[in-house]
Order: C-alpha cells, then structure tokens, then sequence
C-alpha cells in the first residue's frame, strides 16, 4: 500500500490524466516520471486521435490504461473521458508535452492538496507568459491537483464546454467556491510553444484557436474577473 511521502499516512489514490495528441517525442518522458511517483495510484492517457506513435509509445509503459479516442475532440473532451475511468479520490492533470518535470515537481503539486492546505494546486512553469509569472499565477496552467469530487459529478457540464474551455470552466468552479488555491512555480518545467511543435502558420493558427475557445467559454470580463478572483485566493 502506498504511503504519504510527507506524513507517513497511508495516501488517497491519486489518479494521473494525461491528455495527449501528437505527442510521441515528449510522452514517453512525462510517463516515465509519473509512472515512477510513489503518490500515483493509476495514470491514464488519453489519445485524442494522434497521427504519430503517440499511443504505442504510452502503451509501451506498464500499468498505463490508454485510451484512444476514434477521433479528435479537443482538450476538454479527452480529460473528460479520462475522468469517466479515473478511480481516485484526487485528479492529477499532466499535460503529455512538458520538458524537464521531475517527481519533486510532482511532490511539489500534490502535496498542498493532500495535507488539506488547498483545495486546488497548479503549476507556473519556468516558461509561462512573462505577465503570468508577474502576477503569479498561469490560469490556463494544464497541470492541476483536484479533488475528483469536485468535477466527477458535472460531467454533463463539461460535454457542452468548447475543445479547449476546461481551465476556465474549472477555474469558475473554484471561484465559485471559494477554493484555496496553491500556485506552485516549477522553475525547471517548460512547455513548448506551439509554434515550436508545429511550425509557424499551424502553431499560430492553433494559438488563435485556443483563444477563440476560451472566449467561448468565459467573456474577457469574466477571465478578469477568474484572474482576480484567484490571486486573492490564492494561499
């Protein structure tokens, strides 16, 4: 059975999703490093229809449950059918495409959230946009910590949201309940730009429409107001 690094308490489950789409020269790191984490319960990725080796090289990981979608959904949809298998009592989001995590990253995240100090962490990566950094907190950070409660149940919510409208629909949820938030800087952890893993025109024309979505799911008033709202929750 596994145990609490830090009080020696016997640990919740913590379950891993990690959504993925053409991913094949990143993947296999992120696994490698969640797989080995003695507070990961169960990890499971999520390929939303890659065109590479993005699920053999999952599949190649022992104890991965892999999930292929037939076609590609977006973001939201892939964490949403990771979170129908999840069995833990806590989410643990991992974005597949990160550079340089390490399980202290990954200690580092779950930690606040375990103890009770928080009811939600989330990463600031050494390469998030500069204002984010000056703020304080990426609100569009793909690493999080959750207790499964607080989304499990609002799964017809999330099959409305757009393909990429799940961290600021999650954000509302914490606003809205007053949530401790942890925001936890992993200084050695990028995520490349998309422009890097696509080329220029593809990786602006997704940029623009991850932008899109996230207006679609919350006005520019509204992720002000999120913003705001989370700093002051922020612990």
């Amino acid at each position: 059975m596994k145990h609490d690094l830090l009080s020696g308490r016997e640990a919740p489950r913590v379950s891993c999703i990690i959504p993925a789409y053409n991913e094949q020269e990143r993947i296999g790191a992120v696994i490698s490093t969640v797989t080995a984490h003695p507070l990961i319960a169960e990890v499971i990725v999520v390929d939303d229809a890659s065109t590479d080796a993005t699920a053999d090289v999952a599949r190649s990981s022992p104890g991965v449950v892999v999930l292929q979608l037939p076609r590609n959904g977006g973001k939201t949809n892939a964490v949403r059918t990771g979170l129908a298998q999840a069995t833990g009592d806590y989410i643990l989001l991992v974005d597949a495409d990160l550079v340089g995590l390490g399980g202290n990253d990954l200690t580092t995240l779950i930690a606040p959230v375990l103890r009770g100090d928080a009811d939600m962490s989330m990463s600031l990566r050494r390469n998030a946009p500069w204002l984010w950094r000056r703020i304080g907190i990426d609100y569009i950070s793909g690493e999080r910590v959750i207790p499964a409660g607080l989304v499990i149940g609002r799964m017809a919510e999330l099959g409305t949201l757009p393909r990429f409208g799940f961290e600021t629909w999650l954000n509302g949820v914490c606003v809205a309940a007053n949530s401790r938030i942890a925001v936890v800087p992993w200084q050695r952890v990028e995520s490349p730009i998309k422009v890097r893993k696509h080329g220029f025109s593809r990786g602006v024309l997704a940029d623009i429409g991850m932008l899109l979505d996230l207006f679609r799911s919350a006005s520019p008033l509204q992720l002000l107001h999120q913003i705001i709202s989370m700093r002051r929750q922020r612990i």
